[in-house]
């Protein structure tokens, strides 16, 4: 390697290092805060009732099995207007205390499947039985950014 090339190299580590520096130095105006996942529904006419009482079971036992075990910070169910016949109808709401909640999701989710449902099949059955009173049009999961 020439002398130049080497100038070269260490000049621009030494802009990568100084602009590092400068970038930890910049403060944030903001602290990341809980992660949230919205899953979006639309249910059947005539079926929500039935819908809202397997939220109110089987749903929520999911959700205090996953706060017990730590997975899950709260939860929430809100009724939406629709719009068109696309938009959803409830929300269902899950706050995690951060990404890494998020960590080893399925395998938490089969357990949890498991301890409701006996089995990973009758988890699946019971999902297929619920499509026929309501569809799941989607989920977001985003972080709250908290302003300093």
């Amino acid at each position: 390697m020439s002398i130049m090339n080497r100038f070269a190299a260490f000049a621009a580590f030494a802009c990568l290092a100084s602009a590092s520096v400068a970038v930890l130095a910049d403060d944030h105006a903001y602290s990341e805060g809980p992660v949230v996942n919205v899953s979006r529904i639309r249910t059947v006419d005539g079926r929500g009732e039935d819908y809202l009482n397997w939220v109110a079971t089987t749903w929520k036992r999911e959700q205090e099995i996953g706060k017990k075990a730590g997975y899950i910070v709260s939860y929430a169910v809100y009724t939406v207007e629709p719009r068109t016949l696309e938009d959803a109808d409830l929300l269902l709401v899950v706050t995690y205390k951060n990404w890494a909640a998020l960590d080893g999701a399925l395998a938490k989710g089969d357990a949890v499947a498991k301890e409701i449902s006996g089995s990973l099949a009758a988890a699946s059955q019971a999902q297929v039985d619920r499509a026929k009173i309501r569809t799941v049009l989607g989920s977001t999961t985003m972080q709250e950014l908290i302003l300093k």
